[in-house]
């Protein structure tokens, strides 16, 4: 009998990936405290926050490529498959980032459907002109780290993404002389997350031939069935934020509110970030039924420190992280708390989500997720109609967060729901398949 998964064997897996997520996260965070020192930083931190959301929009697809890597890269036939996928997909968002910095498309997307000032617009397509080069860097990091993933050696993610942060700290320093405003950030990311590629592919490199053996190869038409789901759903979860955007720019407070929500989206995404990685453990770690409960055990001992040091970041913690490390005012610090300390429960809600998504995906039910989220975002639209009937006087950034957690609650539901109705579906035609 195989031995039951013990909470050392996820926490050596695990903290290599959660590292990860905060140093990328922190790259993030770098950024914002070197757009919040430029002269006009309101206009530099709102255009790079809804840059970011669009571009998250549009190149999601691309970062589902670890995941379909772990699932489905068996040999060289499966991950020839792959590559095909990843080059696919990048070719797709850049020429989609394009349409949108380069041409009338892009005046209409942030101007009409977004709402943001010709400003923060003008801005915001300068970002994603540089940005057309990334999704090709993005999409092999993720082919390659999921090579290395599958291979259980995560501690090599971290060390690329810790180059990565070093080295976007040079490139901050150094791009100051050709550019200002939030290009200066655009430059910075494109060229570090080019470095820490380098870093990701030269790893995978060394662990060829180590990932998962004993399973049917599938040819490139099987892996692209699997994976577009997953691209598709990957996809719509970005619209959620760019909602949130399009809704909050339409508030007396917009500038400011869209400014707010992309720093904390950063905190978000440092003390939240990780527990995406819970979908990848459960891909790699969970070979029978009796590893799923430890899995969860530890995802709840790890949401609740996550949501600790959330409340620390908004009250206790509040001058010097807000104030001293990111450089924002008293006044926009004062704004943020709350909503703020409201995402403490966030990284539970997270969590439980990517726990669910693993289990979708590892049992070849890919399709579920572009559904749940497509529920997720007909929730969004919902709560955007009522709003724009019964205007109040909540701050935009508070609005923000109850969107983002209320989502996030949506989907979980669902797809908890959805579980439960499969597997009480396949307990049903267990003893049938037993008496034949």
């Amino acid at each position: 009998m195989t031995p039951r998964l013990s909470q050392r064997e996820i926490a050596l897996f695990f903290f290599p990936l959660l590292l990860n997520v905060q140093l990328m996260s922190i790259s993030h965070s770098v950024i914002n405290a070197a757009l919040a020192r430029q002269a006009d930083f309101v206009t530099a931190l709102a255009a790079f926050s809804v840059a970011m959301v669009l571009h998250l929009f549009i190149a999601s697809p691309s970062y589902q490529n670890h995941t379909v890597t772990i699932a489905m890269v068996r040999g060289r036939k499966s991950l020839h498959g792959t590559v095909l996928f990843v080059l696919l997909v990048a070719v797709y968002v850049s020429l989609t980032l394009a349409l949108v910095a380069f041409t009338p498309a892009g005046e209409f997307v942030l101007g009409r459907l977004l709402g943001v000032s010709e400003e923060i617009a003008d801005e915001a397509r300068r970002v994603l002109g540089i940005f057309v080069l990334l999704p090709f860097f993005t999409g092999f990091r993720g082919l390659f780290q999921g090579l290395v993933i599958q291979a259980r050696h995560t501690a090599l993610v971290s060390i690329a993404t810790l180059v990565r942060v070093g080295a976007l700290v040079g490139f901050l320093l150094l791009g100051r002389r050709w550019f200002d405003g939030a290009v200066l950030g655009a430059f910075a990311l494109v060229a570090c997350i080019a470095v820490e590629t380098s870093f990701m592919g030269f790893f995978a490199l060394r662990c060829r031939g180590t990932h998962a053996g004993g399973d049917e190869e599938k040819g490139a038409l099987e892996i692209l069935r699997f994976a577009f789901p997953l691209a598709w759903s990957s996809c719509l979860q970005q619209t959620v934020p760019l909602l949130i955007n399009a809704i909050i720019s339409r508030l007396p407070d917009g500038p400011l509110a869209l400014a707010s929500f992309g720093v904390i989206r950063g905190f978000i995404f440092l003390l939240g970030g990780p527990m995406r990685n819970l979908q990848q453990a459960y891909l790699t770690l969970v070979r029978q039924d009796a590893d799923y409960p430890p899995l969860v055990r530890f995802a709840r001992w790890l949401g609740g420190a996550l949501a600790l040091l959330t409340l620390l970041a908004a009250y206790p913690l509040n001058a010097p992280i807000l104030g001293g490390l990111m450089g924002l005012e008293a006044q926009t610090r004062a704004y943020i708390a709350f909503p703020l300390a409201l995402c403490a429960v966030y990284p539970y809600l997270y969590g439980a989500s990517n726990l669910l998504r693993g289990w979708f995906t590892g049992a070849h039910r890919t399709s579920q997720l572009g559904r749940s989220v497509v529920y997720k975002v007909l929730f969004l639209l919902a709560i955007w109609g009522v709003l724009s009937l019964l205007p109040c006087a909540i701050p935009g950034v508070a609005i923000a967060i109850f969107l983002l957690i209320a989502a996030e609650c949506c989907e979980m539901y669902y797809l908890h729901h959805q579980r439960r109705r499969l597997t009480a579906s396949l307990d049903e035609l267990a003893p049938q398949t037993t008496k034949r």
